[in-house]
């Protein structure tokens, strides 16, 4: 992968290949079509999501009457770790690989969102990110791409880069008003917004204003600040040279659902979180060649205090080429193309059918 200009000189950059997801996957498949099996979904997330919401209501409640700095403490060490499992359980509802139901799936979503009090949150995350598979560093389509705006102002500078980094949670909301062809307002938005606000004043009036601020507290440092922020520079910046996703194997994937498999993700999005190692352990030539990030929080202070890191350091495209996500081609054409080949057709009598 070719990559220009210089990091540093004020503007992302501009790779010289397509998106690389596509293409990996067949290679994949072709070599080893029994990845195809690890395709599904796992109805364990939602026991796991039931759990973790309880949890975090139960701390709520033990919290109830404690001080400010216990609410605090309790919300940044243990209630962000949490939160955190919950927003990459989104994810897996977003994808679909909990229930078979995409209305289940919006529901279980909802569900999840309870603790992390963000009104409509989770199904907007379903818009917005489903445009960042499919549109991988299109500046008009993908919410993960930092705004030029936001690009500059942080520039270089370390103390810039460590407010970017806690405030990330703030910035993120900056991101989708830009996004073309997405729809911010919808049914299941409203009803998302309505059942959360519900939640949180059940919370508030139940329970007490502190088991409230120890969600939002949750909440704000699941998404912010180190280590759980260093997530977002790991995933998509260009640390690496001539990569484009990055992967995270240290032991927080045992806690947060495997999220740091993220080249197996984008690879096949169709797997749940659960096999995202088989993936990685079928198909060794595709995945132990490439560079990952051992550490979120050594990322972390290494984005904060390397000069030659910034939120240009990234890729942007002008479009996504033909690449296409399986589930956006009509019947039959699926596999074709640039497309993730999960859902490529089967010959009925024979092997896996090689995609082309």
């Amino acid at each position: 992968m070719s990559q220009s200009p210089t990091v540093g000189a004020g503007e992302f950059y501009r790779p010289g290949t397509p998106i690389p997801h596509g293409g990996r996957a067949k290679r994949i498949l072709q070599n080893h079509p029994e990845v195809r099996t690890l395709i599904g979904r796992n109805l364990t997330t939602f026991w796991i999501t039931v759990g973790i919401v309880l949890f975090q209501v139960g701390m709520g409640w033990l919290l109830r009457d404690s001080p400010w700095w216990m609410v605090l403490g309790a919300g940044i060490l243990i209630g962000s770790l949490a939160d955190h499992a919950l927003w990459v359980i989104i994810h897996e509802y977003t994808h679909n690989l909990v229930f078979r139901s995409p209305r289940a799936n919006t529901l279980g979503g909802m569900l999840a969102n309870f603790p992390i009090v963000v009104p409509g949150g989770s199904v907007f995350f379903q818009r917005y990110h489903m445009k960042h598979h499919a549109y991988l560093g299109v500046y008009d389509h993908d919410a993960d791409v930092p705004n030029h705006w936001e690009a500059r102002l942080v520039g270089n500078s370390t103390w810039r880069k460590a407010l970017w980094l806690l405030l990330f949670p703030v910035v993120q909301l900056t991101r989708p008003p830009r996004l073309k062809e997405l729809k911010p307002i919808d049914r299941w938005v409203v009803i998302n917004f309505v059942v959360q606000m519900t939640f949180n004043a059940a919370i508030w009036f139940l329970i007490s204003p502190a088991a409230l601020a120890y969600l939002g507290v949750s909440s704000f440092f699941s998404i912010g600040g180190a280590p759980l922020g260093a997530r977002w520079i790991q995933e998509h910046y260009a640390i690496f040279p001539g990569q484009e996703t990055n992967d995270y194997y240290g032991w927080l994937n045992r806690i947060q659902l495997n999220i740091g498999y993220h080249n197996e993700h984008h690879d096949f999005p169709s797997v749940p979180w659960n096999k995202l190692p088989a993936v990685k352990r079928l198909a060794p030539e595709a995945y132990d060649t490439l560079r990952y990030h051992p550490s979120w929080g050594g990322l972390a202070w290494r984005f904060v205090t390397d000069p030659n890191i910034s939120l240009y350091t990234r890729n942007t495209r002008a479009d996504r080429g033909d690449f296409r996500l399986a589930e956006e081609l009509p019947e039959g054409a699926k596999g074709a193309g640039g497309a993730t080949p999960e859902f490529a057709p089967v010959e009925p009598a024979g092997p896996v059918s090689p995609v082309a």
